[in-house]
């Protein structure tokens, strides 16, 4: 299930697309301030964002362009959201790195058909994506990973576990979310073979593996 974060301080708006997207099957978080919604992404990336230019505390253009600054955003689908109705204002923020655009009011089929379009889009291009932090580098077409341009073996599930920590690169990811999706399990009993791969993972990567840093009582996060 997709989880998207709705950026809309307008109440009336933000219900309509809450309601429309979780009638659709989708996961949402609603926020009405970017303070909020930063809060949010460092917490959990989101796998798309509806982001409304005229807020409160921050203009969405700005907020766009953090997102694109920051390395784990940079590929974050984001469909712009505003009243305006100019072209100047569309290629604005086209250009600034938004993958779609909607213009107030839209009608909620219109809503759902671009989501659905972008995450399609979005997910076609996933098995194609090269991550590269700091001198570490995962090729998923390949299936490959080098560190300082040297190959470096991993089992099925270092690698799994290293794919997972990069695309939430500089966002803590609990204990609870990598047993599920590397482990396809919540069962706490994992914990200690989770813990055995991130240590056996840290020094496969060599001096590298100190991007990996434990979380206490929450999980692990890589920086580079």
């Amino acid at each position: 299930m997709s989880l998207i974060y709705i950026v809309e301080d307008d109440k009336n708006i933000q219900e309509i697309e809450n309601i429309a997207l979780k009638n659709s099957g989708y996961q949402v978080e609603a926020f009405a301030l970017a303070g909020e919604f930063f809060e949010a992404v460092r917490e959990k990336l989101p796998d798309l964002v509806l982001l409304d230019i005229m807020l409160p505390d921050m203009d969405g253009l700005q907020i766009l362009e953090k997102l694109r600054m920051d390395p784990a955003a940079k590929r974050l689908p984001i469909i712009m959201v505003t009243a305006k109705t100019t072209e100047i204002d569309k290629v604005r923020g086209l250009d600034m790195g938004a993958d779609d655009y909607l213009t107030k009011p839209f009608g909620i089929m219109e809503l759902i058909s671009r989501v659905k379009a972008l995450l399609r889009r979005m997910g076609d291009l996933g098995s194609e994506k090269i991550f590269s932090i700091g001198k570490v580098c995962l090729d998923e077409e390949k299936h490959r990973v080098t560190v300082e341009g040297k190959g470096c073996e991993l089992t099925y599930k270092e690698y799994e576990l290293l794919k997972l920590l990069m695309m939430n690169a500089g966002i803590v990811t609990s204990r609870e979310e990598i047993l599920e999706k590397v482990w396809g399990t919540d069962f706490e009993g994992e914990s200690r073979t989770l813990d055995m791969h991130i240590k056996t993972l840290r020094q496969k990567l060599k001096e590298s593996g100190s991007m990996i840093r434990t979380v206490r009582n929450v999980g692990y996060i890589l920086e580079a």
